[in-house]
């Protein structure tokens, strides 16, 4: 019997999540292509993202950047906090807040596409920057400590997750005491029909 009280997912969550992979390695492995959304570090730039920050971050990452906006228009992160970068892809907005926080500090990013982490695993290295630590998995399923974390960062990734309420019910866990959430994502402000729910092309581009 089915339990009224559990969301069910408007598409197949597993189909989901593949699709997902699969765009977000194109993004990661295909970079000059055109996709249906801007990337690149023009693009960065255009949202004014924090200099002389992005100018350090290799191009092997920025050309891959595929964010919606500026999460660091928000501010800029404090120097010895504990930053962690939800769906972090290939790294341009982990190795920003990476600097930010400066060797006492630590920068965590969380996703679930390898080829994206690669990228930022050898930008990390590239920029000779030991307080970066990388997670593949969900961000439905942090492998962090409670209240760990002073800041969470996320850029156009927590749209394409349909059990929201379990992102940020493990942002909740996570954050320390006065900790604080700086996003940036797609919002859609009209209600979305049933069958737009049910497409993927729709949920990942």
């Amino acid at each position: 019997m089915t339990d009224p009280t559990v969301a069910v997912p408007p598409v197949d969550v597993d189909v989901l999540r593949v699709e997902i992979q699969k765009t977000y390695t194109d993004v990661s492995t295909k970079p000059d292509e055109d996709f249906v959304f801007p990337t690149g570090r023009a693009w960065a730039e255009d949202l004014g993202y924090p200099q002389p920050e992005l100018s350090r971050v290799p191009d092997g990452s920025v050309e891959s950047f595929a964010g919606v906006a500026n999460p660091f228009a928000l501010g800029r992160i404090e120097r010895g906090a504990t930053v962690l970068d939800l769906g972090c892809g290939a790294g341009t907005d982990l190795l920003i807040a990476a600097q930010m926080v400066g060797e006492e500090g630590r920068a965590g990013g969380m996703d679930m596409t390898p080829a994206m982490l690669e990228r930022a695993r050898a930008s990390a290295a590239g920029m000779g920057l030991a307080n970066v630590e990388l997670h593949e998995g969900l961000i439905e399923r942090l492998p962090l400590d409670d209240e760990s974390v002073d800041v969470v960062i996320s850029n156009g990734v927590i749209d394409l997750v349909p059990d929201k309420a379990a992102v940020f019910g493990e942002i909740d866990r996570v954050l320390r005491p006065g900790g604080r959430l700086q996003i940036a994502d797609v919002i859609i402000h009209t209600e979305v029909s049933e069958d737009a729910r049910e497409r993927i092309d729709l949920w990942t581009g």
